[in-house]
This record gives C-alpha cells, sequence and structure tokens, in this order.
C-alpha cells in the first residue's frame, strides 16, 4: 500500500476542478426543469381537481421513495427502450454521452421536482388568508394578489428549504459516475483506476474539497438573497405601518 501523500490531493483538484463546470451544468438544468415541475404538481395539489390533485400526489409519493440510484437506472436503461419502441426499433442513444447527460438531468429533474412541490405548498400555505382578503379589498385582481402579495412572503418562507434541496441535488448528482457520465465524480473514478487504486484517498479528498467548496458557495449565495428578500419585506412592513 502507498503511503498518503498531500501532494497528490493538491494535484487531484486541479485535475478535478475542470469538470466542476459539468456539474454545475448538471445542476443548473436539473433546477429549472425541477423547479417548472415543481410549481405545476404543487398546483395540481393545491387544485380543487381531484385528478390533478391525485395525479400530483401519486408522483410526489412514488418519486421520494425511489431511491436516487435507482431512478437513474430505470430513466438511463428504460427510458431509451421506451424511445426505441416509439420510434419503430431504431436504436437509442444510452450510450452515448448526450443519452447519459439527458438521463442525468432527467432524473434529478424528477427527485428535485417533488421535493419542490412540498416545498412551494408548504411555501405558499404559509402566508395568511387574511393579506390576500385585504389585497382583495384594495382592488388587486387575483394575478396581482398572487405576484404582489402571496409571492414574496412563500419565497422568503421556501428559500431555506430550497438551499437543503439544491446541496442535496448536487450531492445526488455524483451518482452518475454509476452509468459512466464524466463529471467529477467520474472523473475522480477515472483517476483512482488509472492509479490502480494507489492514490484512492487522495483523489476522494481532493473531491471532498471540491464539492465542500460548492456547497459553501451556494449556501452564501442563499444567504444572501434571503437577507436581500427579509430587508425588502421589512420595508414593506414598514411602509404598511406608517400607512396605517
Amino acid at each position: 500500500m502507498r503511503p498518503f501523500d498531500v501532494s497528490y490531493i493538491i494535484k487531484g483538484f486541479t485535475e478535478l476542478f475542470p469538470y466542476t463546470g459539468i456539474t454545475l451544468l448538471v445542476l443548473l438544468l436539473s433546477l429549472i426543469c425541477g423547479t417548472v415541475l415543481g410549481v405545476l404538481l404543487a398546483w395540481g395539489r393545491m387544485s380543487g381537481n381531484r385528478i390533478a390533485s391525485g395525479i400530483s400526489l401519486a408522483y410526489v409519493h412514488v418519486i421520494r421513495c425511489t431511491p436516487s440510484i435507482v431512478l437513474l437506472f430505470i430513466v438511463f436503461y428504460g427510458l431509451p427502450l421506451l424511445l426505441r419502441a416509439a420510434g419503430g426499433g431504431r436504436p437509442g442513444t444510452a450510450g452515448t454521452y448526450n443519452g447519459k447527460f439527458f438521463s442525468v438531468v432527467a432524473a434529478l429533474t424528477m427527485l428535485s421536482a417533488a421535493a419542490f412541490c412540498e416545498i412551494f405548498r408548504a411555501a405558499y400555505r404559509s402566508v395568511d388568508n387574511g393579506q390576500r382578503e385585504a389585497a382583495f379589498c384594495c382592488g388587486m385582481n387575483r394575478f396581482q394578489i398572487a405576484v404582489l402579495v402571496v409571492v414574496p412572503q412563500a419565497a422568503q418562507a421556501a428559500l431555506p428549504n430550497i438551499c437543503t434541496q439544491i446541496i442535496i441535488l448536487l450531492k445526488q448528482g455524483s451518482l452518475a459516475f454509476t452509468i459512466g457520465f464524466v463529471d467529477l465524480a467520474g472523473q475522480a473514478q477515472i483517476m483512482v483506476k488509472r492509479s490502480y487504486g494507489g492514490h484512492g484517498l487522495e483523489t476522494y479528498a481532493a473531491l471532498a474539497l471540491i464539492y465542500w467548496l460548492l456547497t459553501v458557495s451556494i449556501e452564501q449565495i442563499l444567504m444572501r438573497v434571503q437577507r436581500a428578500c427579509s430587508k425588502g419585506l421589512a420595508v414593506v412592513g414598514t411602509e404598511e405601518r406608517t400607512w396605517s
């Protein structure tokens, strides 16, 4: 067994860091798609339509009870079969880089959408109904009430949970190496195999350091966003007390 080499952590860091862009791209696309789908699912849960509510509820329960890696395998191995059947027997793209990228984004989107559905639903219901009624009495329509009254306060309430979910999603993305996708974790696996496992500990230490830096950066960014939202709501509250 080779002795622990601190210098290899630095070498591993410099070799792994360029792949941060791929990891962040997967995270960003999954967040955008997951947020849109999560909003639709939350709307379905809160709507009076039993069909929409039932579909949303079933989706959330199924996805939240499915392990991340199992869902990734289902999407990666199962989706090409469905596309092949729909396309009349044409070969799928599961083995290609684009196919792996799409599978990772799709799986993370499905996972994040289920979590965001519950986050958005709880944040929306945290806003007091009296504020909606007061805004309606002031002459606002439903769209204005939603945009000007409900959304700012709901966003403030949802931000801490959103921050947690983004970090969870970042770590779940590291499972992409199991289907051969080369991001941070995938490149780390390649480096370990290339050294025949001799510097595995140093490589994974460098990988953990990069993920720690990404996590801290995301936390700091969202904390500043939360503070900015808090100041905005404080100003609105001060103006309301002044006029009253």
